[in-house]
């Protein structure tokens, strides 16, 4: 999926967790994320402080088990 698709994606609700978490990494990567308006500029901040994705825009081992966890709690919601 392209960038833009991906944005369009996230701004209609459509990305799941795991490709929010993907969408910001690039934008993130590239700088993107500093010059869109400032809702990305604010999110990629507050994900960074999270400790989700760092500064250079690499998903970090805590981001990447919180897709795990996503995954998982998706997996039980799923079987009730």
């Amino acid at each position: 999926m392209d960038l833009v698709t991906q944005i369009i994606a996230y701004e209609t609700g459509e990305l799941d967790y795991e490709g929010t978490l993907n969408l910001f990494s690039k934008l993130i990567k590239s700088g993107q994320a500093w010059s869109l308006q400032g809702h990305y500029g604010r999110t990629a901040k507050q994900i960074i402080e999270l400790n989700l994705i760092s500064k250079d825009g690499k998903i970090t081992q805590h981001g990447l088990d919180s897709i795990e966890n996503v995954k998982q709690d998706q997996m039980l919601l799923q079987e009730k």
